[in-house]
């Protein structure tokens, strides 16, 4: 079921006007009826690694506390948390430690003391982001490789020339990446494919 899964979604990433998903098991109760929950849980251990937009906030206690952001969000707030997960960036400077100021006029940057300090205190291995662009499509070395930025648009904006990536994680959370450069990354969509 979670290769299925993943393949549709991929679709739908690549093809979004082109691909459709609708579906009855669209609910928790029903995906752990039917064994999905369980499958995805056996899988290996359980956060492991945070996924998040920016980066990290001076006020993320501890990941599950991103479960408690009020959903949906008309606008993004100018400060606090769901700016600093959206906005966040690792200090330029790789001797920057703690909290800086920000890149972007908004939110924070964060030095490695920051990664290293969260992923020890929550078990994490990693924390994983895009929002900025890589020429070579991924960067891996902040804070000893605890902190992966994966940017997947190749060519970004159709002028950057910058290789695009995505990341693939193996049950011992090793982490590979596929390489996108901007002359083969476009390819003509399919005719839609709906699913009812």
């Amino acid at each position: 079921m979670l290769e299925t899964i993943c393949l549709l979604l991929a679709y739908k990433l690549k093809y979004p006007g082109a691909f459709f998903l609708r579906g009855n098991h669209e609910c928790a109760a029903v995906n752990k009826q039917y064994g999905f929950y369980s499958q995805c849980a056996s899988r290996g251990p359980r956060k492991k690694i945070l996924c998040v937009h920016g980066g990290l906030s001076p006020e993320l206690e501890s990941p599950d506390h991103i479960r408690e952001i009020k959903r949906p969000l008309a606008d993004v707030p100018d400060s606090g948390l769901v700016c600093d997960l959206l906005w966040s960036d690792p200090a330029a400077d790789g001797d920057n430690w703690g909290w800086g100021d920000p890149r972007r006029c908004t939110s924070f940057t964060f030095g490695a003391d920051v990664v290293e300090e969260f992923c020890e205190r929550h078990g994490l291995a990693m924390v994983c982001r895009a929002h900025e662009m890589k020429e070579g499509g991924y960067d891996q070395e902040f804070a000893g490789g605890k902190l992966v930025t994966v940017f997947s648009a190749p060519n970004y904006c159709g002028k950057c020339g910058n290789d695009g990536a995505i990341m693939t994680v193996a049950g011992d959370l090793a982490c590979s990446f596929r390489v996108f450069h901007p002359d083969t990354a476009a390819t003509p969509p399919p005719a839609p494919i709906y699913l009812l």
